[in-house]
C-alpha cells in the first residue's frame, strides 16, 4: 500500500469572547510553521483552525452586549479569520462550531456515544468557572475563585444533565500513552496526564439544561437539553474534514496533530480521546502542548485584561518580525516572557543586524568584485548537511525555538568568516575572493530556504535576491550544497529588515 501522503494538522478553537490575543498567536503561527514544512517535503496538508462559539460564557456576553449569540460570535469569528492575512497563515480549513455540518457532526457522534453505553442521565452539583467552561474542585480554587479567572465569581451548577463515562476509558488511555511514547510532546505533558489519568477519572457532565442555556447544540431527541460546548467544541476536528458524511477526505486526513496551550492538556489529550475511543474512531496522531506567554512573568489573560494584540504587533513590526519573535524569541515547550524590550532586542539583532545585514554585506561584495552573479561553486565550509539535520530534528520535535537557533547560528558563522577571512581587504589587494563570495552566498541560500516556513514573505524575498522562486522550492532537493550555479545573478540594494531608531 501506498504511504498516505496527507498530513493534518490543527489548532484548538479559541473561545469568542474576546479579541485575538499573542498567546493563540503563538499557537496557529507554530502549527503553520509545520503546514508550510511539511508542504515543502512535498504533502498535501490539511491546516485547520476556526471559532469555538457555545457556552455559558458567550451566552452571556451576548446578552451584555444587547446582541442575539450568533450575532455577537459572527464579529469576532471575522477577527480570528483576520489573523490569516495579519500573521500570514496557510490554514486550508477555518470551522466554525455554529455551522450547520458541525452542528449535525457533534449530533451522530452523540448519538455514536450514546449507542455504545457511554451517555446515562444524572442529578448532580458542580462548583462552576464560567472562564473556564469547566467544572473546579475546591483544591483547584484559591480563596473561593478560579486562580485562572479571579474576577469571576464561581457558580454553582444543580441539575440533571447527561454524563459521560470518562471513567470506563483509563486502562485504553493508559495503554495509549505506554504504546505511544511520542503521543503528546514534550514527554513531562505525557508524565502529566498519565499522573492525571493513573489518578482515577471521573464522568463529567456533557450537557445543560436548555431553560437555563438556549445556546448550544441541541441533544438529539431531548429539546430540554443543549450539549456541553466542551463536548460539542472537540469533534471539530473531525467535522472539519468531513467525518461523518464524507469519509474519504476523513480518512485521507484523520488522524492528525493537535498543537494545543498547557492549559488544554486534560481536554486534548484524555478527554478528546476517551470520546473517540466511544464513537469507534482512531485516536488523534499526536498531541503538541506548549507553554504560555507572559507578561513581567504574569500569565497574560482576557481576565486581567494585560493581553498583547497581535494586530497591534503587526501593525508596529509587520509580520515576519511578530512569526520571529514568537517562535524563535520563546522557548517552544516552556513559559516565555513577553515585553517590549526583548522584542526590540530581537528585531534588532536577530533580524535587522543579524540575517539581513548578512543579506546585504553578501550582495554588496557579490556586485562590487563578481560582477553582481555567482562565482564557480566552492567547497561547503559550513557543514550544511549537519545543520539541515538539526533543523528537520528540532522542527519534527516542534522545538520551533531550536530550529530558530540553528538559522541564527549558520548566520553567524557566515558573518564571522567575513570577519576573519575580510574579503574587502583581500579584493582591494588584488586577491581572488570568489570561492569565499560562493560559499557566503550558497549558505544564505540555505538560510533562506530554512526561514520559508518561520518567516515566509521575507525567505521568499531573500531567496528572490538570488534569483530563485520560493513558490517553486522543494525539499530535499534544494538543500544540496552547490545549487546556486555560476552566473547567477544575485541582486543588491535589498532591505530585508530596516533598523529602527527607538522612537520607531
Amino acid at each position: 500500500m501506498a504511504a498516505k501522503n496527507t498530513a493534518y494538522i490543527t489548532t484548538t478553537l479559541p473561545y469568542v469572547n474576546a479579541d485575538p490575543h499573542i498567546g493563540f498567536a503563538l499557537e496557529i503561527v507554530q502549527a503553520d510553521v509545520v503546514a508550510r514544512y511539511w508542504r515543502l517535503l512535498g504533502k498535501t496538508v490539511v491546516f485547520n483552525t476556526g471559532t469555538d462559539e457555545h457556552g455559558l460564557k458567550i451566552w452571556k456576553n451576548a446578552q451584555e452586549a444587547g446582541l442575539d449569540p450568533k450575532t455577537y460570535s459572527d464579529g469576532y469569528a471575522a477577527k480570528f479569520h483576520g489573523l490569516k492575512d495579519a500573521l500570514n497563515l496557510s490554514y486550508t480549513h477555518f470551522i466554525r462550531t455554529t455551522d450547520e455540518h458541525h452542528v449535525a457532526a457533534a449530533q451522530e457522534f452523540w448519538r455514536r456515544c450514546l449507542a455504545n453505553g457511554d451517555i446515562y442521565k444524572k442529578s448532580y452539583q458542580i462548583k462552576y468557572c464560567v472562564g473556564c467552561e469547566l467544572e473546579k474542585t475546591d483544591s483547584e480554587l484559591v480563596d473561593g475563585r478560579c486562580p485562572i479567572h479571579p474576577k469571576l465569581d464561581i457558580e454553582i451548577i444543580d441539575e440533571e444533565n447527561y454524563f459521560f463515562r470518562f471513567s470506563k476509558y483509563a486502562p485504553q488511555l493508559l495503554a495509549h500513552y505506554d504504546a505511544h511514547p511520542d503521543f503528546v510532546v514534550p514527554a513531562s505533558r505525557l508524565n502529566e496526564i498519565r499522573s492525571f489519568v493513573a489518578g482515577g477519572l471521573q464522568d463529567f457532565s456533557i450537557s445543560r439544561l436548555a431553560s437555563k442555556l438556549p445556546w448550544g447544540v441541541p441533544v438529539p431527541d431531548d429539546p430540554e437539553q443543549v450539549m456541553y460546548v466542551w463536548f460539542d467544541a472537540l469533534v471539530n476536528y473531525i467535522s472539519t474534514i468531513g467525518w461523518p458524511t464524507d469519509l474519504t477526505s476523513f480518512e485521507a486526513a484523520w488522524p492528525g496533530v493537535q498543537v494545543a496551550g498547557k492549559d488544554n492538556l486534560r481536554q486534548q489529550s484524555a478527554m478528546w480521546q476517551a470520546m473517540l475511543l466511544s464513537a469507534g474512531l482512531p485516536l488523534s496522531k499526536q498531541i503538541f502542548i506548549h507553554g504560555f506567554i507572559t507578561a513581567d512573568g504574569q500569565k497574560m489573560s482576557k481576565s486581567l485584561g494585560n493581553v498583547v494584540n497581535p494586530y497591534d504587533l503587526v501593525a508596529a513590526y509587520g509580520t515576519d518580525p511578530v512569526r520571529y519573535f514568537l517562535l524563535g524569541g520563546l522557548p517552544s515547550y516552556e513559559d516565555g516572557d513577553f515585553s517590549q524590550q526583548s522584542f526590540d532586542d530581537i528585531y534588532g539583532s536577530k533580524l535587522a543586524n543579524g540575517v539581513g545585514n548578512l543579506a546585504a554585506r553578501v550582495a554588496t561584495m557579490i556586485g562590487k568584485y563578481a560582477g553582481g552573479k555567482a562565482p564557480a561553486a566552492a567547497s561547503d565550509i559550513f557543514d550544511t548537511a549537519a545543520f539541515w539535520k538539526r533543523y528537520d530534528d528540532a522542527v519534527v520535535r516542534y522545538r520551533f525555538d531550536e530550529a530558530v537557533k540553528a538559522v541564527e547560528e549558520l548566520v553567524a558563522a557566515c558573518n564571522k568568516e567575513v570577519e576573519v577571512q575580510q574579503p574587502f581587504k583581500k579584493a582591494k589587494a588584488g586577491e581572488d575572493v570568489g570561492a569565499l563570495l560562493y560559499q557566503l552566498s550558497e549558505a544564505l541560500r540555505h538560510i533562506g530556504l530554512a526561514l520559508l516556513p518561520v518567516i515566509p514573505a521575507s525567505a521568499a524575498k531573500l531567496l528572490g535576491m538570488l534569483s530563485m522562486d520560493a513558490a517553486a522550492v522543494s525539499f530535499p532537493g534544494a538543500r544540496v550544497w552547490g545549487t546556486l550555479q555560476e552566473g547567477t545573478p544575485i541582486a543588491s540594494g535589498v532591505i530585508l529588515f530596516p533598523r529602527r531608531d527607538a522612537t520607531s
